[in-house]
């Protein structure tokens, strides 16, 4: 069973240092059923260094995704 009182607290959290570091940018931040993962894209697209920047600052382990059509990708596997 899916815990989504954890994923939306955990949701808040990212958001909250997205907010905090980048500000507002996130283009699309919600849960994968099929990764089981939360899926974070923002509306720009990040070089290495603010890719790793931004990823050490999460609460959950953050893995680079590549780039999407908006922005970088980020996934978090819960």
């Amino acid at each position: 069973m899916i815990a989504f009182d954890s994923i939306w607290r955990t949701q808040d959290e990212i958001r909250t240092v997205v907010n905090a570091v980048m500000g507002e940018c996130i283009f699309s931040l919600a849960y994968s059923h099929e990764r089981m993962a939360i899926e974070l894209e923002l509306s720009v697209h990040l070089d290495e260094d603010a890719i790793s920047n931004l990823s050490c600052q999460f609460p959950v382990p953050a893995d680079y995704d590549g780039e999407g059509t908006e922005g970088s990708k980020f996934v978090f596997f819960l």
